[in-house]
């Protein structure tokens, strides 16, 4: 699923921005709802939840700890 996501952490990705993850968030959100964009009467959701997986995204890999990452 979702293929097209890249993964967003060290070793894989060195520098992260927040459109990257918004990025990530909004293909997840177009996947699982089978939408790529919304109806008018579905927009607010669809931006909510959008916002909801980036932000529980951002905290995740904020809080990830990888074991023998490389040092900046």
């Amino acid at each position: 699923m979702c293929r097209s996501i890249k993964t967003l952490r060290p070793p894989f990705t060195d520098e992260v921005t927040d459109d990257d993850v918004r990025a990530a968030a909004l293909q997840y959100v177009r996947k699982i709802s089978g939408f790529r964009a919304p109806a008018a009467h579905n927009a607010a959701a669809f931006d909510e939840a959008v916002a909801a997986i980036t932000a529980a995204s951002a905290a995740l890999l904020a809080s990830l700890e990888v074991r023998g990452a490389r040092s900046a």
